[in-house]
């Protein structure tokens, strides 16, 4: 399986760091078409503490505590428009944007795309393929709002990061892995099933 995962500027960089993960461990995905905007490095060297500008890919495999010689992350400028996810003939499976913004939804949405993210979610509808955008804000202006149905009539999935509690999470990693497993699910990509809803009855 290979799919491009593109990390913009909202708020929530540790839901692609986990995604990323996720998907390295999954056993199914051998190809990760990795797009960063500039405002997701900022955001990142703020949430993480962790400096992804200019990275290498042996930075990102050291980030995501991979093997260093790991070939599984391709690493893709934001500016190239010629890379492999602009084009609708590289067979790929999908796309996942975690966190989007919403400017980036906004993008997306008006079809007037300017660089690789764009793109790539516009090839991703074009093709219909699976596009799954992860939008992070609070609260949603109408803007917001009608910019997500459009793109969820254009084919899209839109899975907001909002995690559940069932599962009752003693910590934030169990949060955020519980919504990594719901993007997940969109591509039928296994994964731990400890967060997934069983339908016992309370007690």
């Amino acid at each position: 399986m290979e799919l491009t995962v593109a990390i913009t500027g909202a708020s929530g960089t540790i839901y692609a760091h986990r995604t990323l993960q996720l998907l390295a461990e999954s056993g199914v995905v051998e190809t990760i078409n990795l797009i960063m905007s500039g405002s997701a490095v900022t955001v990142a060297q703020v949430e993480m503490g962790i400096n992804l500008k200019d990275a290498a890919v042996h930075e990102i495999n050291d980030w995501l505590d991979l093997d260093p010689e790991s070939r599984l992350i391709r690493l893709w400028r934001l500016d190239n428009l010629a890379a492999k996810p602009s084009s609708g003939s590289n067979k790929q499976d999908g796309m996942i944007i975690v966190p989007c913004s919403m400017g980036t939804l906004g993008a997306i949405a008006s079809g007037a795309g300017t660089n690789l993210i764009h793109r790539a979610a516009d090839v991703c509808l074009k093709e219909r393929r699976k596009l799954v955008i992860v939008p992070r804000e609070s609260p949603y202006n109408s803007i917001h709002l009608e910019n997500m149905l459009r793109l969820s009539n254009a084919g899209a999935i839109i899975l907001p990061a909002s995690p559940g509690f069932y599962h009752r999470p003693d910590t934030i990693g169990e949060l955020v892995d519980h919504l990594c497993f719901r993007i997940l699910d969109q591509f039928d990509i296994p994964h731990s099933r400890r967060s997934q809803w069983t339908g016992d009855e309370v007690t």
